[in-house]
């Protein structure tokens, strides 16, 4: 007993039975590695999706459209300031009308200052250029030639109605009017829409040729702005009435041939029993065809014209002198 407990076990044939290795394998499982790749692709995605809709927006949009949406990222605005309506400061700063709040919803208006667009030497109308009267003759010129344009573009043919070409008192008149399915600029601030701009830059190709001095007014309609708000429908008519100015000289126009550049707010309606309507809210463009309307120089020897100025109207001017 004792050699077999020695031995090992033995078989049946007195040999002994080889060793039996049983081999146990632990497999231990790595860490976790992170999703930081994922946010990367992610983001690679994404950029991905922002590139490819670039390039179907560049496909599917023509030339006006692309310029109305590069305006949209890049818009002339409007701004005004805290201070008071005197301020040394002028039109031109404090918050911008785009801002929710800033919508026309309550009452809540001041005046404004007058403020100067500079001009150079060189820009000024020729002399003699304000002499003679724009006939009526002149005046059905004009109003066919913008009507025939307007109308040969189909994307404008239905606008042809907002375009009226009429006689005033001191020359012709060219009215850009709004009505409750069309609006020159988006709610609030001096932004053109693409078909306002397109219809401005047929204007401008078309006063272009003539050599009369030019006067743009903005009018507004009497919704006001809420209580506390600094913008106004005095700022807001002149800041539209500018940003015409640099759409029709971007058509053509010279800089020289502007006389004034006004904003009355709503102080002329065009419905005069319903200041709301919309139809006030429009752009006018007048031809001056009388001399006494000439820019003067500030003396007998003054170097420079009398610069163009961004004025509003007289009441305007009277409300913002009164405390």
């Amino acid at each position: 007993m004792a050699e077999e407990a020695a031995g090992g076990v033995k078989g049946g044939g007195g040999e002994a039975l080889p060793p039996i290795i049983v081999k146990k394998i632990t497999i231990e499982e790595g860490g976790h590695h992170g999703g930081a790749w994922k946010v990367a692709y992610a983001d690679f995605v994404t950029a991905m999706m922002a590139f490819f809709l670039l390039l179907w927006l560049l496909g599917a949009t023509e030339e006006n459209q692309r310029k109305g949406i590069a305006d949209y990222f890049s818009p002339t605005l409007v701004k005004t300031r805290q201070q008071s309506a005197g301020s040394a400061e002028g039109l031109l700063g404090g918050s911008s009308l785009t801002d929710v709040d800033n919508y026309p919803n309550a009452m809540g208006q001041t005046g404004t200052r007058t403020i100067t667009v500079p001009r150079g030497k060189s820009g000024g109308p020729k002399e003699g250029g304000f002499e003679g009267q724009l006939d009526e003759k002149k005046l059905e010129e004009i109003k066919q030639e913008i009507m025939q344009e307007i109308l040969k573009d189909k994307g404008l043919e239905k606008y042809a109605k907002q375009v009226k070409v009429l006689r005033a008192a001191d020359g012709i008149r060219i009215d850009l009017v709004d009505d409750a399915d069309f609006s020159m600029f988006t709610l609030g601030t001096t932004i053109l829409t693409p078909e306002a701009r397109r219809i401005i830059e047929v204007i401008g190709k078309i006063v272009a040729n003539e050599t009369k001095p030019l006067i743009l007014r903005g009018h507004t309609d009497s919704l006001p702005y809420r209580d506390g708000v600094q913008a106004n429908n005095w700022s807001l008519s002149a800041g539209r009435a500018e940003a015409t100015r640099q759409q029709l000289i971007r058509s053509g126009i010279p800089k020289g041939r502007f006389a004034r550049i006004e904003g009355v707010a709503e102080t002329e309606p065009l419905i005069a029993d319903n200041p709301a309507d919309p139809r006030n809210r429009r752009i006018s463009l007048l031809l001056l065809d009388k001399s006494q309307d000439r820019p003067r120089r500030a003396g007998p020897g003054a170097e420079e014209e009398a610069a163009p100025q961004l004025t509003l109207s007289q009441n305007a001017q009277r409300s913002a002198s009164t405390p």
